[in-house]
């Protein structure tokens, strides 16, 4: 017997980004679900009908009087799994705070009881403006997910926050809120800041300190906590990766860079998570010019010094409530250097995994064993590394204080029990857009 696909309802908003969302589509229908295209009637003066009904298979219309014996504008809501709006813009979003139903997608809107995603997209302007802010906020405080559009080009010559975000990490955030259900907001109303990569420490022009980390582990923290519902910070490091969606990106390259982002960023956040790979040290100076290679003789030592502890420090320095969570690569000893860095550190929890050739870095699945402050021990096998992901988030969110929604931030106040596989209880500690540095 098989199961019952997935039923999702796209719908389609009068913006220049509807054509992206023919990709999105794709990927929903290729993937196994049932997708209903929904478009408003001006979104059809950019996609037309047949393309939508060709790539999802299922009849395509904007207005409620089309097919009325089936009474589509509850059946729709009341029917699907979930509803995707990608592109929503600034007119739909204040159709739907202000509960219009004056088509076929704001009465779907209405009548969904399932998870709602809106994905928009307009100029930075109609972005930014106070009441598309307002809306946003009142959205999100009735349960909806509103990813942070992402930044980059828009129509004709302008440049700024407010473009849709790519439909594969739109994909991944809808695929995430599916496999959670409607009660898997946990982390809504709460910031929530990340770091990844790995950092970068200049010896000249050409040459620089590294590590092997990729990124994809701190980029799957972002997908599945903008899934849940959080508003994201994203300090990343020298990554080769798409700008996950609804996270807003800080680039950096260097320990020192990452510092001072994370600690900015870290003051109002709910938690912290240091996914990324810092380097303990850099050269004591910086070369201006390419050291040359000289013929008979050995190049001269570079010499190291400390880079900032930002674990630590964020340790010391945490507001009452605030979550701190660690990562620990080792090599030898994992849980015994493991749990020495945890109380060094002062953090909440501390994921530890072994690293070594082919092994975590760059690989999509990882294992860890999550330690917690409170004696805790959370045990992750091999998988995907959005499942160690989604493991931080369950441990986090039972760690959180309770607190009221901030105002444009998130919905109702997040809950979320222990991880299953946790060996005692936990204790109480006390779009994606870019801003350049």
């Amino acid at each position: 017997m098989t199961s019952r696909k997935p039923r999702v309802v796209l719908g389609v908003s009068a913006g220049i980004a509807a054509y992206k969302a023919c990709e999105l589509l794709r990927r929903l229908t290729e993937s196994g679900h049932d997708v209903t295209v929904v478009p408003t009637a001006d979104a059809l003066r950019f996609v037309g009908e047949p393309t939508w009904a060709a790539l999802s298979g299922n009849p395509v219309s904007p207005q409620v009087w089309d097919g009325v014996s089936e009474v589509p504008h509850v059946r729709l809501g009341q029917g699907a799994d979930l509803v995707l709006v990608a592109p929503a813009t600034a007119d739909l979003l204040a159709r739907a705070a202000q509960g219009l139903a004056d088509d076929l997608l704001t009465n779907t809107l209405l009548t969904a009881r399932c998870p709602v995603v809106f994905a928009p997209a307009m100029h930075t302007e109609m972005w930014e403006h106070p009441a598309t802010r307002a809306n946003v906020a009142t959205l999100r405080s009735r349960g909806a997910i509103v990813v942070e559009p992402a930044s980059g080009r828009l129509t004709g010559r302008d440049t700024g926050p407010g473009r849709l975000p790519d439909p594969a990490e739109l994909f991944e955030v809808a695929r995430h809120v599916l496999a959670r259900g409607a009660d898997g907001r946990d982390l809504a109303g709460r910031h929530i800041v990340i770091s990844a990569g790995g950092t970068r420490e200049p010896i000249d022009p050409v040459r620089f300190i590294g590590n092997r980390s990729s990124g994809l582990q701190g980029y799957a923290l972002a997908r599945t906590a903008v899934a849940r519902g959080a508003r994201v910070t994203l300090v990343s490091a020298n990554v080769a990766l798409p700008d996950p969606a609804g996270a807003e990106l800080v680039p950096v390259g260097s320990a020192e860079e990452m510092h001072k982002a994370v600690v900015e960023a870290a003051g109002a956040a709910d938690a912290v998570v240091m996914a990324a790979a810092v380097a303990d040290f850099r050269p004591d100076g910086y070369r201006g010019s390419k050291i040359k290679k000289a013929e008979g003789s050995e190049p001269e030592p570079i010499r190291l010094v400390k880079n900032p502890d930002i674990l630590a420090e964020l340790g010391e320095t945490r507001r009452p409530g605030q979550v701190i969570v660690g990562f620990a690569a080792e090599t030898d000893d994992v849980l015994a250097n493991g749990r020495a860095k945890l109380a060094r550190k002062r953090c909440d929890l501390l994921v530890v995994n072994q690293v070594g050739e082919n092994l975590t870095f760059g690989r999509p699945d990882n294992e860890a064993v999550i330690l917690g402050a409170d004696g805790s021990r959370t045990e992750v096998p091999r998988g995907a590394k959005e499942d160690l992901a989604e493991t931080v988030w369950d441990l986090v969110a039972a760690r959180l204080r309770p607190a009221p929604p901030a105002e444009g931030s998130g919905g109702a106040a997040p809950g979320g029990g222990p991880d299953r596989r946790e060996t005692s209880a936990p204790g109480a500690h006390g779009g994606v857009r870019h801003r350049s540095r």
